[in-house]
């Protein structure tokens, strides 16, 4: 069974495969609103320890708002505070190491409840 949809056309590069706009100019309704979602004023956050496959263990901080500008910023300085790399994920930081002790504090400081 051959597929009849346009894939990449070399007149606009490479085409989004649910909305058929180019990539840079996709219009899905997926893409606008993905990352963009409202900050609460009362934030409450998981921690938790995990196990990667390596064998080293990364601490995460769960259950925070979909917004990659938030998210972003709150990882950056995260990670400048415990001194260590990490990443934001969806709803989530990740640090490498045992952080979980100086993230409570961390935090608290700036008005996130800790669970967990």
């Amino acid at each position: 069974m051959t597929s009849t949809r346009v894939v990449y056309s070399t007149e606009r590069g490479r085409l989004c495969p649910r909305c058929g706009w180019p990539a840079a100019e996709c219009r899905c309704a997926a893409t606008l609103a993905a990352g963009n979602a409202a900050v609460p004023e009362k934030v409450a956050a998981t921690l938790r320890l995990e196990n990667r496959a390596s064998g080293r263990h990364v601490t995460v901080v769960d259950g925070l708002p979909d917004n990659r500008d938030y998210l972003e910023a709150l990882c950056r300085e995260l990670k400048k505070a415990c001194g260590t790399g990490g990443a934001a994920e969806n709803g989530a930081v990740v640090l490498q190491g045992d952080q979980r002790e100086r993230l409570r504090d961390l935090l608290a400081r700036k008005g996130i409840r800790v669970k967990g």
